[in-house]
């Protein structure tokens, strides 16, 4: 009897011929060992013998992971996520802590769908985790080597940043045409990938896994973005969107059939069978079966994730004579140039002028200048005017709060503001009386405003933000958010929340809203915080909510309407009433119809 002491099994260097030698041998009786026994053929026992003389062997870290590859490749089923373990390490590192919703939703995408599912949680609720989650499952088992990921271009670093932190897993960003062969996991435009030459050269790679984000966009059948993802070869696909219904039932048709071609029958047929009207759905039992053989959607509460609170601080801000005479004669010029030229075409420039006064003198300087100078106004013209009037000032209430307010919070802030020219305002004011600022806005690269994002995080202080300058990165780190100045769109509010308001965020999020009194900055606050109660609304619900009302006009020329048509704050808050009741009537009628549906 031998010493099982003297018996080691080393992790053989690969395609080791000793264990292929004699398979005829394979199944020779075992040799019995105390209380255990081991099955091989003769001569590839004798091979390991030999094998071990030599030192011919890895380390226990080596044999350890071709253990677990092995028992990776020994398991077929999807009973148990192998992604869950394989990263518990990792997540520990990191702070990345999946939530139940999250791991249910990859199990039933694996078991149930069969790779093929729309990812439609509400927004915050990670689906750009479980898209991770299901990606590196299916890497672990073998079943993905080559897998694109289509995404909005402002989202591509994210997208990286996401997956190379929580999942380990690398990527590459497409820059030229030729990554999309060479490159195993690439993450790339969807508006560059459908232009040609590009869309040649994906159409001949056949994918493991294509995931879309912002699939919404892929909601009309007619463009060329839907005929391009239409025409790609891929075994598995998961595409993310918070809203799948926007404006018409057949919104959803299009994307599962993208999807999965045949899942609702043809066209005729599911309008036949499911639909009373472009928006309200028939036989909806019968639909969210249907659905649910291809569409996830997790919402918000119990059970999913709790979310820290918002709590929402108006700040009024009184001008100061200067700035009050200043804003005036803008408003009374708006009003008598509304029906003259050269501004009878556009009177947008107008009415920037009038939310310039508000944020800084700087910004209202420079726009008057332009003004003047592309339509050529004399010296004697009323702009011009303004403009002298404008350089003669050197106060800016809004600011004056602004650093009171700072001093206040003694943390991290973000600012927000429309104009370029009140970013450099607000920063050098800043720098002047001791404060530490950094700057973001689009003219960045994503390298450089990645590289700014780390500063925020490692060294605190202040970041100045314009509109452009906040997409596709975010800030859970950081939990005061100071609005200088107020955007018409209430989506573009809530996108500027929604980057400090997010799953990772630990703490209660600080929203200081600047609005200057007696000018249209009130009357906006007005509608966002009063009439509809925005703040407490997030970015997928108030998406769909404003493409539901089907409004003829933007909601921003709605507002501009409303603002040169009327001169009393009660005419104007009447007719906001009015707005805002349109609003939150299109909410409930988009709540029932995704309880319907989902």
């Amino acid at each position: 009897m031998l010493d099982p002491s003297l018996i080691i099994i080393p992790l053989l260097q690969y395609n080791n011929a000793s264990l292929t030698e004699d398979k005829e041998e394979l199944f020779y009786p075992p040799v019995e060992l105390d209380n255990f026994s081991v099955k091989y053929s003769l001569s590839a026992f004798k091979g390991i013998i030999r094998e071990l003389r030599k030192k011919f062997f890895d380390d226990l870290s080596w044999f350890r992971l071709a253990l677990e590859a092995d028992q990776m490749s020994l398991t077929h089923g999807f009973s148990e996520l192998l992604c869950v373990k394989h990263l518990e390490e990792h997540w520990k590192r990191v702070g990345v802590v999946p939530y139940p919703h999250q791991i249910k939703t990859a199990e039933n995408v694996l078991k149930n769908l069969r790779g093929q599912a729309i990812l439609a949680d509400e927004v915050g609720l990670g689906k750009t985790i479980e898209a991770g989650m299901i990606l590196k499952e299916y890497m672990l088992r073998g079943f993905v080597k080559k897998a694109l990921i289509l995404t909005p271009a402002s989202l591509c670093w994210q997208w990286y940043q996401e997956l190379y932190e929580k999942f380990n897993i690398q990527t590459a960003i497409q820059k030229s045409e030729w990554d999309w062969e060479y490159a195993d996991v690439l993450i790339a435009s969807l508006d560059t990938a459908k232009r040609e030459p590009h869309a040649s050269i994906i159409q001949n790679i056949a994918y493991d896994m294509l995931i879309i984000d912002e699939a919404h966009k892929l909601k009309n059948n007619n463009t060329i973005a839907w005929k391009f993802v239409n025409s790609l070869q891929k075994k598995y696909c998961l595409m993310l969107t918070a809203t799948p219904i926007q404006n018409d039932l057949k919104e959803l048709y299009n994307l599962i059939t993208l999807l999965k071609p045949g899942q609702l029958g043809s066209y005729r047929e599911f309008k036949k069978k499911f639909m009373l009207d472009k928006r309200t759905p028939k036989n909806p039992e019968k639909l969210k079966e249907l659905l649910s053989g291809v569409l996830i959607r997790n919402r918000r509460g119990e059970g999913t994730v709790q979310f820290t609170e918002r709590h929402v601080h108006p700040i009024i801000v009184e001008l100061s004579p200067e700035e009050r005479k200043l804003y005036d004669q803008i408003t009374n010029f708006i009003k008598k140039s509304s029906q003259l030229l050269p501004f009878q075409a556009n009177i947008l420039p107008l009415l920037t002028l009038q939310r310039e006064v508000c944020s800084s003198f700087i910004a209202t300087a420079i726009t008057l200048e332009k003004m003047c100078q592309q339509n050529q106004l004399g010296p004697e013209s009323g702009l011009n005017q303004l403009l002298q009037d404008v350089l003669k000032l050197r106060v800016n209430s809004k600011y004056d709060v602004t650093e009171r307010l700072i001093r206040q919070i003694n943390d991290r802030v973000i600012i927000f503001t429309e104009y370029r020219a009140s970013q450099e305002y607000i920063r050098y004011r800043l720098e002047q009386v001791g404060f530490k600022t950094l700057g973001f806005d689009g003219s960045l690269s994503r390298g450089r405003k990645e590289w700014i994002r780390y500063l925020f995080q490692k060294e605190g202080g202040v970041l100045v933000s314009t509109e452009s300058g906040g997409e596709g990165l975010n800030f859970q780190f950081c939990n005061q958010i100071i609005n200088y100045d107020l955007p018409w769109n209430p989506m573009r509010l809530e996108q500027r929340i929604g980057r400090v308001h997010r799953l990772g965020q630990t703490r209660d999020v600080h929203i200081y809203n600047l609005v200057t009194k007696d000018t249209v900055e009130e009357h906006i606050m007005y509608l966002l915080h009063e009439k509809i109660n925005m703040f407490q609304m997030v970015l997928g619900e108030l998406d769909a909510i404003l493409l539901h009302l089907n409004l003829n006009k933007s909601i921003e020329a709605q507002l501009m309407e409303i603002f040169l048509k009327h001169n009393t704050k009660a005419e104007i808050h009447h007719e906001l009433d009015k707005l805002g009741e349109q609003i939150m009537k299109g909410r409930e009628e988009l709540k029932k119809q995704e309880w319907n549906i989902y």
